[in-house]
């Protein structure tokens, strides 16, 4: 049985309804942000030298990283299944998206976050100086390139209401997690194509049972 070892409000959760969609048996190890640093704790190094999650184990392998993670489960299991067949061009929209939702999504919604809270743990009288320092940061070059992403995947939802054809695949599942984040802190909650698919996913029965697993679950 796959062994999925879960951080709190984490990217996780997505291989937990990837594994809810397929009907796979599971269990789940969950781990607690630490309440000061909102880091992992120390014990998920034990698992894997990086201590971060997700991680799976599986049949004695211990695979880490959403992507790859993703990668495994579907050749492994999916028989088909939230995939495309083998180089056909949905494969490769889908294979794109299962990428670029780490690669480029998240690092400026990564520093959306950090620039945001960064005034909040500066001294009483550096405060003012850190939150405007951050604040043009964020102007001059998070914002923009959140932008930029907010309109491609608007473009893209516009089509179908999905990241790679024309019903759910493991696309979509691994976009969710930069949508909803992207909804709680750089303005996607003004999207209606990216609002609209978070409303769909968020009613699938598979999705709930995921987040029922997992347990709290926040992205902000």
């Amino acid at each position: 049985m796959i062994i999925v070892h879960h951080l709190e409000n984490s990217r996780s959760q997505r291989v937990l309804w990837l594994l809810e969609e397929l009907g796979l048996p599971y269990e789940v190890r969950r781990y607690a942000r630490d309440a000061t640093t909102m880091l992992a704790p120390p014990e998920l190094k034990a698992i894997h030298p990086l201590g971060k999650s997700p991680v799976i184990e599986d049949d004695g392998a211990i695979i880490a990283e959403t992507g790859a993670i993703f990668e495994y489960i579907l050749d492994t299991y999916a028989a088909g299944r939230l995939t495309a067949p083998a180089g056909t061009p949905q494969a490769r929209k889908l294979s794109y998206w299962l990428h670029y939702a780490e690669g480029s999504a998240m690092p400026p919604l990564l520093l959306k976050l950090v620039f945001m809270r960064m005034p909040e743990g500066a001294p009483g009288l550096l405060r003012l100086l850190i939150r405007q320092v951050a604040g043009k940061v964020q102007a001059q070059l998070v914002n923009p390139q959140l932008a930029s992403h907010l309109a491609y995947w608007e473009s893209e939802l516009a089509e179908t209401g999905w990241f790679a054809g024309a019903d759910l695949s493991a696309a979509d599942i691994m976009m969710s997690f930069p949508l909803e984040a992207a909804a709680s802190r750089a303005g996607a909650d003004k999207s209606t194509a990216v609002m609209d698919f978070l409303g769909r996913i968020h009613a699938r029965p598979a999705y709930q049972r995921a987040l029922e697993a997992g347990g709290p679950y926040a992205y902000a």
